[in-house]
């Protein structure tokens, strides 16, 4: 018991450093309720702090924390305690509809600390569901039957995770196995100018191109792709363009946090960019691991191989 504490503490500790980077408040009866429900396992958990450009992200700082398929998924745990309140729309139950269809081999929780709870993840690298599937669960926004065309037209069909907002009720699907066809910058402008999203150019649109993972925003209430992400590892020289060549503006915060968030794992520091397209323009996301799972150094590892 006194290992699970001091884990905790450990952690609680790494997010309060963060979110004063950013300038965020951070108190104990905000997050110490997210590390009880669901701090069992941290010794062996994945742990991302992310942060966001643009006014309306200002001030907060983002926790993903992984939880074992092997229990209770994170939604059901949200709700047993209290970190969120019963619905009747469908976003309550998309996660048993996937749970139900794929075989998970993590959940994720995403949590802002002025925030808290807001999203729960199911991701299934190993299991990845195409579009048409996907489209047959009863919950599932009907906007991606409807932009199952658009999405084969465009390469996107191994679906690897999904990212499901109670807050916003909307969902994110997480395209995987990308062709070069994909990422091509005709096929890139293309997808974005159907869906009347911002075209990145220069830089942004380069990075675009070195994408490991796109994926789309959907709702329940529009056939729209509200928004189209592009994510790929940041390394040294990429994190420097990020900070002082694409044309997004990044505050001091914000570099303070990319350059020194905490970690505890040697060697290099691995982190995410997602490079954001939505109707009220684009900005960056990044994400600085904490603390790295098993899965992920997996991951890391076969992709490393396919390279070499």
């Amino acid at each position: 018991m006194s290992g699970d504490a001091d884990s905790k503490e450990d952690v609680y500790s790494a997010i309060e450093k963060s979110a004063g980077l950013m300038g965020a408040p951070c108190s104990r009866r905000k997050v110490w309720p997210v590390l009880n429900a669901f701090g069992d396992d941290l010794g062996e958990a994945g742990i991302v702090f992310s942060v966001q450009t643009g006014e309306q992200h200002a001030g907060e700082l983002d926790y993903t924390i992984t939880v074992p398929a092997d229990g209770d998924d994170p939604y059901t745990l949200a709700l047993s305690n209290g970190l969120l309140g019963e619905t009747d729309h469908p976003v309550g139950t998309l996660l048993s509809d996937i749970r139900a269809r794929c075989r998970i081999s993590e959940y994720f929780i995403d949590c802002g600390v002025v925030g808290g709870f807001n999203k729960a993840y199911a991701h299934f690298p190993h299991d990845p569901q195409s579009v048409t599937r996907l489209a047959e669960l009863p919950a599932m926004p009907r906007a991606l039957a409807d932009n199952a065309d658009f999405f084969a037209r465009h390469g996107l069909d191994q679906v690897a995770m999904t990212g499901i907002d109670y807050g916003k009720k909307s969902v994110n699907l997480y395209f995987a196995q990308l062709s070069e066809d994909c990422l091509e910058r005709s096929n890139i402008l293309s997808m974005l100018r159907e869906s009347a999203l911002p075209e990145p150019a220069g830089q942004l649109l380069n990075f675009a191109r070195g994408a490991f993972r796109i994926y789309v925003t959907l709702t329940w209430d529009s056939s729209e792709v509200k928004r189209i992400a592009f994510a790929s590892r940041l390394g040294q020289d990429g994190m420097e363009a990020a900070l002082s060549e694409f044309p997004v503006r990044v505050t001091p915060e914000i570099e303070r946090f990319v350059r020194n968030a905490p970690h505890t794992y040697s060697g290099d520091r691995l982190r995410i960019l997602a490079v954001k397209s939505a109707p009220e323009g684009e900005y960056l996301n990044f994400g600085s691991y904490y603390q790295i799972s098993p899965l992920v150094r997996n991951l890391l590892a076969a992709s490393a191989d396919e390279r070499s």
